[in-house]
């Protein structure tokens, strides 16, 4: 009677197990499906669930059936591993020296305003409409009013040295003046870095039509070549093509894509790719944004969320507006709207090998008190290259 009783309550404790195991299961199921609902993105490989092993069959009648004795597992001998046949990874040159390499681009740029100034310069006596000229080409220049003033004020009292100068002393002239408007001592450093066990998380805002997407791409690039890991974040899920085009930039150069489902919660996607970063180690995350119109105060106010949620994981230590410098004030207009959502540290001026007048950083600065960080000078994969005042104001008066 008393083994009868044993095993009814062994029956009754095996029951009850199984019950909570089954329903803890559907909890955890439950849960994940809610999270695919709300769009967030699991791009972590799940676990694999340990598989029952057989049980053996004994190899001789024993008088307690509820005790296997396992076999010993054979010897498995595993082949060496060999990278995947055809796939290969670019690398990208380093960002150092850059700008000096892609400085010829601004050739546009100087046409209008290098040349222009050396050409009224080099004038045996300047007059007051020679100097009016002067201003007339800065401003043409985008490079703004308060610049352009100091500039002429500066050239002005160095009117006696201009007018016995060389080619040669002119153009360094006009370099140097050039030079000290674009800000030579302002904090260019982009905050990529690892800081206290944590990535550095670089967020990319902009309104639609910059380049965004594509500058996020080539910012990976920038930092691979630069010797870190990158974990790219496709935030921008309204527009259906953004996390592909994201995602064939990062394949590339071998560095992991976070994408969520078309039309999901950018926050969620970008809390996501912040937290595999975390867990890899990496270096970097880079964050692309859905392009806002800056008129439309909804879309703004989601920047905030999405910085607040990122920043359970991880800071953010750097916040990059992109702008179209072709839009010249304009662009201006849209980065103020842009400061007053997020806290901007720097902008990437895009597309300024094209019609773009090349003052356009100096004005940028000086409106915003933001620096000029990255400049795009081509349709390229490298042509993104981190801003040198120096290199770019003799990219702007040219050889002479």
């Amino acid at each position: 009677m008393e083994f009868v009783l044993i095993a009814v309550a062994i029956l009754v404790v095996a029951l009850v197990t199984g019950i909570s195991l089954l329903v803890g299961r559907g909890r955890r199921t439950a849960r994940l499906e809610d999270d695919a609902a709300a769009g967030t993105t699991l791009t972590r490989p799940r676990p694999a669930e340990p598989r029952p092993q057989p049980r053996p069959e004994p190899s001789a009648p024993v008088d307690q059936p509820d005790v296997v004795q396992p076999e010993a597992p054979p010897a498995v001998e595993l082949p060496p591993a060999e990278p995947e046949p055809g796939l290969t990874f670019e690398t990208p040159p380093p960002s150092a020296g850059r700008l000096v390499r892609l400085r010829s681009r601004l050739a546009r740029s100087q046409s209008s305003l290098g040349r222009g100034l050396l050409t009224v310069l080099a004038r045996e006596k300047l007059t007051e409409d020679d100097w009016e000229e002067v201003e007339e080409l800065l401003l043409a220049a985008d490079v703004g009013v308060a610049a352009t003033t100091q500039i002429v004020e500066r050239l002005r009292t160095k009117s006696m040295v201009v007018a016995t100068a060389s080619g040669t002393d002119l153009r360094e002239l006009l370099v140097d003046e050039l030079t000290a408007v674009l800000g030579p001592d302002l904090d260019r450093s982009l905050g990529t870095d690892r800081h206290e066990g944590r990535p550095g998380v670089v967020l990319v805002v902009g309104v639609n039509g910059a380049g965004k997407t594509t500058t996020v791409g080539k910012i990976a690039r920038v930092l691979v070549g630069d010797g870190k890991s990158v974990v790219l974040g496709a935030a921008d899920t309204f527009r259906a093509a953004a996390a592909d085009q994201l995602e064939t930039w990062g394949e590339r150069v071998g560095v992991l894509t976070v994408r969520g489902r078309e039309g999901g919660d950018p926050a969620s996607v970008a809390f996501e790719a912040v937290r595999t970063g975390v867990e890899a180690e990496v270096d970097t995350v880079v964050i692309d944004t859905a392009g806002r119109l800056h008129t439309k105060s909804g879309l703004m106010d989601e920047l905030g969320k999405i910085k607040r949620v990122v920043e359970k994981q991880s800071p953010v230590t750097e916040v990059l507006l992109v702008l179209d410098a072709t839009t010249g004030q304009n662009g201006i207009v849209q980065a103020r709207v842009f400061t007053e959502a997020v806290t901007v540290t720097g902008v990437v001026l895009t597309k300024l090998d094209g019609t773009a007048k090349g003052g356009i950083v100096v004005s940028v600065q000086r409106e915003l008190g933001i620096p000029v960080k990255l400049i795009g000078l081509g349709e390229g994969a490298d042509d993104l290259a981190p801003f040198e005042p120096r290199a770019f104001a003799e990219g702007l008066v040219g050889e002479g």
